[in-house]
C-alpha cells in the first residue's frame, strides 16, 4: 500500500512515519510512503505557493495549481493502471465527516492513499473542484476523493490529520501488528488497561489490578470491560 503526502514540511511528517509500528512497517514493505511538494509546481524562482486572499482577511491562501499538479504527479493520471488498483485523494476540510474506525477500514482497500495538506489559511478552493474535475473525466483510472475532518480542533496544518490517518490505516493492514486481534477496536477493550506489579504502593497508599482481571474468567473479563 502506498501513502502519498502532498506537504510543504516533508521533514517533520517524516520523522514520525519512520518510528515505532508505522516506521517497522516502512521497512518490512507493508507500506511505502512518498512525498509531494507544491514547491516543485510553481512557475516563480522564490518557490512561493502562497499569495493573499481575494475580499481581503488574515493571512495567506495556498494556490490552487502546484498542489494540484502535486497530487496529479502522485496519481500518476494519465499512466496506464492495472483494472484492481484503486486511489484515492483525502482532502482535510472543517466541518467535514469526523473520520472513524470505519473510514480507516475502508480507505485500508486502496492502493493509493493521497493526502493533500494544507498550510496558513488553506488552499484555494479552485483546487479541489479542479481535483473533482480531473478524477470524473478518468473513470478508468478509478480514483475517488474522499473529505474528512480529523478531530474538531484547528491544526495549524493538515500534515497532523494525515499522519493520524497513515497510522490508523497501517494498523490495520495484514502483518502489521502480528495479529488482527491486537486492533483494538477490532476486540472487546476497555480504556482502563493493567499490567505487573499487582499492587503499586505510592505515598503510603497501595493501587491495585482490579480482581476479576486475575480471575481468568474471559466471561467476567469481557463483562468487566463493556462496562468501562
Amino acid at each position: 500500500m502506498k501513502f502519498h503526502l502532498i506537504t510543504l514540511f516533508e521533514d517533520a511528517c517524516d520523522a514520525y512515519l519512520s518510528a515505532s509500528i508505522v516506521g517497522r512497517a516502512r521497512k518490512e514493505k507493508k507500506i511505502s510512503v512518498s512525498y509531494q511538494t507544491p514547491r516543485d509546481f510553481v512557475d516563480n524562482k522564490w518557490g512561493k505557493v502562497d499569495e493573499r486572499p481575494y475580499g481581503g482577511g488574515p493571512g495567506m491562501v495556498m494556490t490552487a495549481l502546484p498542489v494540484v499538479k502535486a497530487v496529479e504527479k502522485a496519481l500518476k493520471l494519465g499512466h496506464r493502471m492495472s483494472n484492481h488498483k484503486k486511489k484515492v485523494v483525502v482532502w482535510f476540510r472543517p466541518g467535514a465527516k469526523q473520520f472513524t474506525n470505519k473510514d480507516a477500514d475502508a480507505l485500508a482497500k486502496y492502493s493509493d492513499v493521497v493526502l493533500v495538506c494544507g498550510r496558513y489559511e488553506g488552499i484555494d478552493e479552485r483546487a479541489r473542484k479542479i481535483l473533482k474535475t480531473l478524477v470524473a473525466g478518468s473513470p478508468a483510472q478509478r480514483v475517488r476523493v474522499k473529505e474528512f475532518a480529523v478531530g474538531e480542533a484547528v491544526y495549524t496544518g493538515g500534515e497532523v490529520p494525515a499522519l493520524a490517518i497513515v497510522d490508523a490505516v497501517t494498523r490495520r493492514l495484514p502483518g502489521v501488528l502480528g495479529k488482527d486481534a491486537s486492533v483494538e477496536e477490532r476486540r472487546i477493550a476497555s480504556s482502563a488497561v493493567y499490567t505487573r506489579p499487582e499492587t503499586i504502593l505510592y505515598k503510603k497508599k497501595n493501587y491495585k489490578v482490579p480482581a476479576v482481571l486475575k480471575t481468568g474468567h474471559h466471561a467476567k473479563i469481557d463483562t468487566w470491560r463493556k462496562g468501562k
